[in-house]
């Protein structure tokens, strides 16, 4: 009995240390196991980007130390790879990896997290993404996806043209301000500009010889801003014309302008106090046809030698025939366009060009209206901010270039 007894519980103890031993068995497998935190550790955050076009998307992954150290340490032992699909779990292909950081990477030491800025993506389509680790001597590992599809969004207003909004608040904040002066009874004073200083002498000298004055008003409609501005000059030049008695013709290509320039003259006389001397005919239209147009004034130009010529408006090929045709009788000319294309043959062939600006310049001093001379004034001032602007940003890049800080000066 003492011997069953004895037996028994030694085998009682066997057992016992067998599932012991069994356990620790199972418990030392599992330590042996090689640990993946980086898995575990890593969060992908995708969001849309704030203040675009609908066309880019924030990507940051928070990964583990061992990675973060391994992708962006000195000694690079790892690379992380990016890669992109329209499916999930299909066709995925790469779009950025890391090192080497090319400087579409921003690195977060003390988060141990990356950041990347992707683009040009169609706000229609819907994207997934897979972030890979592949340590330098291991098996490239998948360490996160997104299984939410993710679409960039447009927004409202474009953060990267801010500076051009500001630019534009400046100039367009300075005209108000200037139109508002003016409508107040501000006197706004605008530099004179010497080709309007010639006018006077032009026609008085056709007054003197007995001959006409030419007025070409371009070869565009009155959609044409330029055309607006050479009508309102030609007002000028008609009232000095009635007051002198000079006789002013306006051959047109377009029939709108024909009476836009009749009304411009009428009104003209009239402030001169001559309304009698108008004459409907003196603005007359030629024909829709460039060249035909131009063969007419050259024409005219020849058979009549007009006293003083000008050519103020839209002018394309034409400019350098009717200036050249002008020069050849002797006439005064005085020209100006917004073409760059023609502005050096009118600075050739005339005694007198109103370069780029200048013709709308002109054209506000010579109205005297607050809305155009407001405007005029303001945009001045708004380039003048703008240029200070500019001078100040390139002398803080060129300090920043010799090292040299604004907060040294604190």
């Amino acid at each position: 009995m003492k011997q069953f007894q004895l037996n028994t519980f030694v085998l009682a103890v066997g057992a016992i240390l067998l599932l012991t031993g069994f356990v620790s068995a199972e418990d030392s497998s599992e330590t042996k196991k090689p640990k993946q935190p980086q898995a575990e550790q890593t969060v992908l955050t995708i969001q849309d980007h704030a203040w675009d076009g609908g066309d880019e998307l924030d990507i940051r992954v928070k990964l583990s130390p061992e990675v973060f150290d391994s992708v962006t340490g000195g000694q690079a032992s790892g690379e992380l790879t990016l890669l992109q699909s329209e499916e999930f779990r299909g066709v995925y292909k790469q779009i950025s990896k890391l090192p080497p950081n090319d400087g579409s990477w921003e690195l977060d030491a003390e988060n141990h997290a990356v950041s990347i800025q992707i683009g040009d993506l169609n706000r229609e389509t819907e994207y997934f993404y897979r972030v890979y680790w592949q340590p330098q001597d291991g098996e490239k590992q998948l360490l996160t996806e997104n299984t939410v599809a993710i679409s960039p969004e447009r927004q409202w207003f474009s953060g990267e043209k801010w500076k051009l909004a500001l630019v534009g608040i400046m100039i367009c904040g300075s005209v108000i301000l200037f139109i508002e002066l003016a409508k107040r009874g501000w006197k706004l004073k605008v530099r004179r500009i010497a080709g309007l200083e010639a006018v006077d002498e032009a026609v008085g000298r056709a007054t003197e010889m007995g001959r006409s004055v030419l007025f070409v008003p371009g070869i565009q409609d009155m959609n044409d801003i330029q055309t607006i501005a050479g009508l309102n000059i030609l007002s000028h030049v008609a009232r000095t014309a009635a007051e002198y008695d000079a006789k002013v013709e306006v051959p047109t290509s377009k029939a709108l302008v024909m009476t836009a320039a009749r009304d411009t003259l009428q009104g003209a006389f009239m402030a001169a106090g001559r309304p009698d001397a108008y004459n409907p005919d003196l603005a007359y239209y030629v024909t829709d046809e460039q060249f035909g147009y131009v063969a007419y004034v050259s024409g005219t130009m020849v058979r009549e030698k007009p006293a003083a010529c000008f050519y103020l408006g839209a002018f394309f090929a034409e400019s350098l025939i009717l200036a050249e045709t002008g020069n050849s009788i002797g006439a005064i000319q005085i020209a100006g366009t917004a073409q760059p294309s023609q502005l050096p043959f009118f600075v050739a062939a005339c005694d007198y060009t109103l370069i780029g600006e200048e013709l709308f310049a002109a054209s506000a001093y010579l109205s005297g209206s607050p809305e155009e001379l407001g405007s005029l004034k303001g945009q001045d001032v708004g380039k003048i901010i703008v240029a200070v602007w500019l001078l100040a940003g390139c002398a803080i890049a060129t300090l920043s270039v010799w090292g040299i800080s604004l907060e040294m000066w604190y």
